[in-house]
């Protein structure tokens, strides 16, 4: 028989074994989120990933809920295995692209339009669409005392974000189907077409102006409780109700050198999305609270409330629809006619999307060969 342990080796053994239990139980550390609901997100395998961070771009905009949700949440560290995600905050499309192309950014949310502009421009050398994140929420709102039909709109001021941006484009070839004319340079025209940053946008509205905006969430929500009235939902206008308005995308060198840093990334969106669609209130707070962190202030709740439903959560990139938005870029004279052939490399998207029982999806022809 052999010896009686000491109490103290006793004690020491009895932690030790404990030790395993109480980390699981408390996920992360002491500052682990306690939400049940988010348990089922927590990474598999133990394996390190081949780079030691990841940098990140997205717009501080509701239009990039699924960046803004899982930093917040944390759902897309979570499959990283130890890689450190460094989020990166960018106000428009030009800026973000300059990054990705200068190598300080490695992964970023953003729009079709310069998505289009910055692979063309790079002779499609410099970025791949790898998922959907987002679909609708753009509206046309206007001053309800000046415009009340569409027809009312030749002779208004109307702005939008940002020249040959992706709500300039959708604006311009709305335009065009009214016969109606505009020059896209100038944006002067049977309608003006006033190019104004989101930010000010309100108030340029509240001043008058400008007569009304076709611009995305929550800048028209936040135009509509100044007293604006939502005149057309861009939905409308598209086969399905669906259309891209905003992608993943990613360096091609950051994807040929990291393709698992990649896939863990896409882990954790396509995760995001369905923890937001299974949970919209929880998601919408939590995306509120991002917003309050990075610009030190949330949305008000007359804004927020509306705004949030009329964004569409997707893992689709909706190829079909950004190759229809360069087709009216070109037929805007923004453009000339691009080669789009290999913007998409949707195959580890596609692969994790199969992992998880849910449909595969579509490059609409432009995938990479």
């Amino acid at each position: 028989m052999s010896a009686a342990r000491p109490l103290p080796l006793l004690r020491a053994l009895a932690v030790t074994a404990a030790l395993p239990l109480l980390l699981t139980a408390c996920g992360y550390g002491s500052e682990a989120k306690k939400d049940d609901d988010k348990a089922q997100f927590a990474a598999t395998g133990d394996k390190k990933l081949s780079a030691a961070e990841v940098r990140i771009g997205y717009f501080p905009n509701l239009t990039h809920a699924t960046a803004l949700v899982g930093l917040q949440e944390g759902l897309i560290e979570k499959e990283l295995n130890g890689t450190k995600v460094k989020p990166q905050s960018f106000n428009a499309g030009p800026s973000e692209i300059e990054a990705l192309n200068g190598g300080s950014l490695d992964i970023g949310f953003i729009g079709p339009s310069p998505s289009i502009n910055g692979y063309v421009k790079s002779k499609g050398s410099n970025l791949r669409i790898i998922s959907g994140s987002a679909s609708g929420g753009v509206k046309l709102v206007v001053n309800p005392d000046r415009i009340k039909t569409l027809d009312d709109l030749k002779g208004k001021k109307i702005a939008t974000p940002q020249k040959g941006n992706t709500q300039d484009v959708a604006f311009l070839n709305w335009i065009s189907e009214k016969g109606w004319t505009v020059d896209p340079e100038s944006g002067k025209g049977d309608v003006s077409v006033v190019r104004t940053d989101n930010k000010v946008t309100p108030d340029a509205f509240k001043q008058g102006s400008i007569d009304g905006a076709w611009v995305p969430e929550p800048t028209a929500s936040k135009l509509v409780s100044d007293g604006g009235s939502v005149l057309l939902d861009e939905t409308a206008l598209w086969p399905d109700k669906k259309f891209v308005i905003t992608n993943i995308i990613v360096s091609q060198k950051f994807l040929k050198e990291h393709p698992d840093v990649v896939e863990a990334v896409l882990k954790g969106t396509v995760k995001t999305n369905e923890w937001i669609n299974a949970n919209p209130d929880k998601a919408k707070a939590s995306a509120n609270a991002k917003l309050e962190a990075d610009s030190g202030k949330a949305l008000d709740a007359k804004v927020l409330d509306p705004a949030w439903p009329s964004i569409a959560i997707t893992d689709d990139p909706l190829a079909s629809t950004l190759k229809t938005q360069s087709e009216w870029a070109v037929k805007a004279k923004l453009i000339e006619q691009p080669d789009l052939a290999g913007i998409y490399d949707l195959t580890l998207l596609n692969k994790v999307l199969k992992a998880a029982g849910k449909p595969e999806v579509s490059d609409a022809g432009l995938g990479a060969k």
